[in-house]
């Protein structure tokens, strides 16, 4: 790149110079002093070698090659505002990248992604699973769905994050698990096979003890599977193959078309937070309001 586009501070405060043919007036359509005018006037004539002013009485005259400059840096400044206006204003119709955990992806979002398009069929969503905090500037990403066992959670520099409520988890089995089990109470479910998480973020332990049953001796015994995620974890639950952990929101579907029992009305006492996180200033800003907005009118 040329070098001398390092002093394109200088060639903003040149340009309104220039068309004002006015330090003064310079100075005050950017914020600045006169004097801090002048002192970047000279910077910038010492740098190009050449002179751009010439004094007049009062005004400030273009000399030839300061009109040529002149020129110059208005086409190519209308260029500028023409690219930012055109960035900043894109239409509604257009594509929008979301992403949350594998979970919610698979078992939320991508089931109810077709009332989206009943009313926006000319937004396109790309939807990227990830059980990780993508960054989503880096990784191009217009809104992030969250989920998190604390209240408030650390919102990064520059970005919104809005608070969508929370979400509890239920012990759930099929109903023929159910029914071959003969499962009627909680400490029937010493008997059963119980489905891990592995992060023990929610685990049988907590439930257990939360209903005054030693957990910790039911969940010694086996047989019992470890899963990494709530997908997972549900897809057992749906073969038949024991009893998980699972939030509301991912199971409510299955559990309406009567694939999956919730077997008591005990919720586990960590709750998952759920938020949405979106940069504000995004040229797609009216594109990922139209999905926030449905995003918190459809959630359960």
């Amino acid at each position: 790149m040329d070098k001398r586009l390092r002093h394109l501070s200088a060639l903003r405060c040149f340009e309104s110079a220039a068309r004002l043919q006015s330090y003064t007036q310079a100075a005050l359509e950017l914020n600045i002093t006169q004097a801090a005018v002048s002192q970047q006037m000279r910077q910038l004539e010492n740098a190009l070698a050449v002179k751009l002013f010439v004094r007049k009485g009062r005004n400030m005259h273009l000399t030839e090659a300061g009109g040529v400059l002149l020129m110059s840096t208005q086409s190519a400044f209308k260029r500028i505002i023409g690219g930012l206006n055109q960035i900043q204003t894109q239409e509604l119709a257009g594509s929008l990248t979301i992403t949350s955990t594998q979970s919610f992806c698979s078992l939320w979002l991508m089931p109810n992604l077709s009332s989206f398009y009943e009313a926006h069929d000319d937004i396109q969503i790309r939807v990227l699973g990830s059980n990780r905090f993508e960054d989503i500037r880096l990784n191009h990403i217009d809104i992030a769905i969250r989920f998190s066992t604390k209240r408030e959670l650390a919102c990064p520099a520059g970005l919104e994050q809005l608070y969508l409520g929370e979400d509890s988890n239920y012990p759930v089995c099929s109903p023929s698990y159910k029914e071959a089990l003969q499962i009627k109470s909680p400490s029937d479910l010493a008997r059963c096979n119980l489905i891990h998480h592995d992060d023990d973020k929610v685990s049988w332990e907590q439930w257990f003890e939360s209903q005054g049953i030693c957990g910790s001796s039911i969940c010694a015994k086996g047989p019992h599977t470890r899963v990494s995620s709530n997908d997972m974890a549900l897809s057992a639950a749906l073969k038949g193959q024991g009893v998980a952990i699972v939030s509301k929101e991912l199971f409510l579907d299955f559990q309406q078309a009567g694939l999956i029992v919730q077997l008591f009305d005990i919720p586990h006492p960590v709750v998952w937070q759920r938020y949405v996180l979106f940069d504000p200033y995004s040229p797609k800003s009216a594109r990922i309001q139209v999905f926030v907005d449905w995003l918190i009118n459809h959630l359960p």
